[in-house]
């Protein structure tokens, strides 16, 4: 597994992470806890090295599957957490949007309850899960800075942040890395965020790298979701807008049959030609599917190839918003 800095932070991962949260939450019920410890396990045998969770998963049950599945392998692995929402109130917001709480203190009861799920000393890297408009971003870097000296944590990250949010947050401590989603269907990072990113030499971990499942090519407009799979109330997730945007998946197929390879496995090697410090975080509860992630690590797309793609990307109009109203307006602050 090749390895990759984010950043000028110093922190190295393997090239390709895993976003575990839809082994407890979002895509339905949580899974066989033996099996997902299995995977996650196996993961690490195979090389990934980063790991990626959040106390809002569940609540609480996503990190202690991480924390008991990773515990043997500590030494091996980097685990990044998240802090920011107010769990006592609905997580999902299916009465509206969630309720977020970045308040210094707050923040530590987090990361403390964090160490204990997670069965570890330190949170290697800690992310700001959304923008508080309610707390200065100042007073939010402040506490993690206090937090990293004191040991309990090593870096600090934001996601879904914007460009000027980033730059107040990395003039206090410096971030490691911004957590956004990004993908052949989502591209709005590269118009501000990426440039500034760059700039302020700050890795980029792109979660939902395959549009929650979408770029697989395993899903079209009569699939249908667990009542408790999130994806019902996305837009994007319509059967309308997914009959639109299948046009993407069957771009993706063509370029994958040419290659030997599949659309997952075209959609990642996009993502990780696009920058040598873009880190995406696949999620996956299948061991299949784990090695069809790893596989797009060592496959290469050439110029040809990648101008291909956006050639024939630029002609595609995806179709639909990727969350309600009330969630997107977490998003870029």
């Amino acid at each position: 597994m090749h390895k990759r800095t984010l950043g000028k932070s110093g922190l190295e991962v393997s090239a390709l992470g895993f976003g575990c949260m839809g082994m407890s939450f979002g895509f339905g019920p949580p899974k066989d806890r033996q099996e997902m410890i299995s995977i996650l396990r196996t993961a690490v045998e195979r090389g990934i090295t980063f790991f990626d969770t959040a106390e809002v998963y569940g609540p609480f049950i996503n990190e202690e599957l991480v924390g008991e599945a990773l515990a043997p392998v500590r030494d091996r692995v980097v685990i990044a957490t998240k802090f920011g929402f107010d769990t006592s109130v609905d997580p999902r917001g299916t009465k509206g949007a969630p309720v977020l709480n970045s308040r210094p203190e707050h923040i530590r009861q987090v990361a403390e309850a964090s160490l204990k799920r997670l069965k570890t000393e330190v949170i290697d890297l800690f992310y700001q899960h959304r923008v508080d408009p309610d707390v200065p971003i100042e007073e939010v870097a402040g506490a993690v800075k206090t937090l990293i000296q004191e040991g309990k944590v090593r870096h600090f990250g934001l996601s879904e942040a914007g460009v000027g949010t980033i730059r107040r947050a990395h003039a206090v401590q410096p971030v490691a890395a911004l957590q956004s989603e990004y993908s052949l269907w989502w591209r709005k990072p590269e118009t501000e965020v990426i440039p500034a990113l760059e700039e302020l030499g700050i890795g980029f971990v792109p979660f939902s790298p395959l549009g929650k499942g979408f770029l697989t090519g395993k899903i079209d407009e009569s699939t249908s979701f667990d009542s408790t799979d999130f994806r019902n109330v996305l837009p994007r997730f319509t059967p309308e807008a997914r009959k639109a945007n299948q046009a993407l998946v069957d771009l993706l197929g063509t370029i994958a049959a040419r290659k030997n390879a599949t659309p997952a496995q075209i959609a990642l090697a996009w993502l990780l030609a696009r920058k040598p410090w873009i880190v995406p975080i696949p999620g996956t509860t299948k061991l299949e599917r784990l090695d069809e992630n790893i596989g797009a690590v060592s496959l290469e797309l050439s110029a040809e190839d990648l101008h291909e793609i956006e050639q024939a990307a630029a002609r595609i109009d995806v179709q639909g918003a990727r969350y309600p109203e009330k969630l997107e307006q977490l998003t870029g602050r």
